[in-house]
């Protein structure tokens, strides 16, 4: 029987699940969520009772008791890009609409109406067990894993885990996910081009980025587009590998955020080992993996935005669907101005060889 035929018409129950589970041992969770037509929560699920516990993503309880366990592997990812940091959970800043972990190698932006559904996950292989936590939001898309590590203090993450058991341990109970609504691009207003170029070169901080594309109801591509070259420019889908090597051999640091709904992760540091294996780039470093589909790759920008010393340059990549997929930037201090090496290195990389229209004469 392969993956595929276990894909029916209504959703399998957990048991199926299971099945199809010991069937392809190696499959990825998230490749075996898809050939079975249910998303990622809903099979994690399907195995509570048998290896797996329900927990509640109480971000208070859940970060004060991480800063106990030591050093883990916390991941985020989107469809395109897998972002893995190694290193302790430190300081936790909470909020209602946006919370941050705050650290040397763990830096986050977390956003709690998105983490809906956590499990504790005991997977054997073998004879080995990997531990993990597992949040996901209201689609059954991941938000964010964390996984043990061998220095990880157990005893620790067992407390953990018991503090934020649900009461609710009913096996076979799969939840109800709703189907997420596709991204789609915006169509501009009449006359959102004067008044984006006013407001984007008015800016004092490169956070006021959001609420400017809040307001105008505009994509972050569509605002790329209307911006003009003196703030934007499209760039060779090549360039983010000709960053990411460059970037190493330079030892140039670089800022690096992966995102989805539920939680950005970022990397701010060197990038030392850059590898490619198929369609993936990957970055293997002590502390920092990076896992990028550069196929999935349709859109390369390099934006500037003003700050509060001069301005700051980015390199962001987009799905076809307009989905950013990941971003970089240059390491820098707050009041301190851009580093001229990460400056030169996103300024020099390769342009789109193609006309684009820019609306109005620069």
């Amino acid at each position: 029987m392969t993956a595929d035929q276990f894909h029916a018409e209504t959703r399998p129950d957990a048991a199926v699940i299971r099945a199809a589970r010991s069937q392809y041992p190696k499959m990825r969770e998230r490749d075996l969520a898809r050939s079975l037509g249910i998303s990622e929560a809903e099979l994690v699920a399907g195995f509570v009772g048998h290896g797996t516990c329900r927990i509640d993503p109480r971000f208070e309880d859940l970060f004060d008791g991480l800063k106990k366990v030591g050093t883990v592997m916390a991941l985020t990812r989107n469809e395109s890009a897998v972002h893995e940091k190694i290193g302790p959970f430190e300081k936790f800043v909470n909020g209602k609409r946006a919370a941050l972990m705050l650290g040397e190698h763990i830096d986050t932006r977390m956003f709690p109406a998105n983490w809906i559904y956590g499990f504790a996950v005991d997977k054997h292989e073998g004879q080995d067990v990997r531990r993990s936590l597992q949040f996901f939001d209201a689609h059954g898309d991941a938000v964010q894993k964390i996984h043990a590590r061998p220095e990880t203090d157990m005893a620790a993450w067992d407390d953990l885990v018991a503090a934020l058991l649900s009461a609710d341990q009913t096996p076979d109970w799969l939840p109800e996910v709703t189907p997420a609504k596709p991204f789609s691009r915006k169509v501009p207003a009449d006359g959102a081009q004067t008044e984006l170029r006013n407001r984007w070169q008015a800016m004092s901080d490169p956070h006021q980025f959001h609420g400017l594309l809040k307001d105008l109801d505009l994509d972050r591509v569509s605002a790329f587009e209307l911006a003009g070259e003196s703030w934007a420019w499209p760039l060779d889908k090549g360039a983010v590998p000709a960053l990411l090597r460059h970037a190493a051999s330079e030892a140039i640091p670089i800022m690096c955020f992966v995102g989805n709904r539920g939680c950005i992760q970022i990397h701010s540091g060197q990038v030392e080992t850059v590898m490619t294996k198929g369609p993936w780039i990957n970055v293997m470093d002590p502390t920092f993996h990076l896992h990028l589909r550069t196929d999935q790759i349709h859109e390369v920008w390099a934006v500037r935005k003003p700050a509060d010393v001069g301005h700051v340059t980015s390199v962001e990549a987009y799905a076809s669907d307009g989905q950013q997929i990941i971003s970089f930037f240059g390491v820098r201090g707050e009041g301190n101005a851009e580093r001229a090496d990460w400056r030169g290195l996103a300024e020099n990389l390769p342009k789109l060889d193609r006309a684009i229209n820019l609306g109005a004469a620069e």
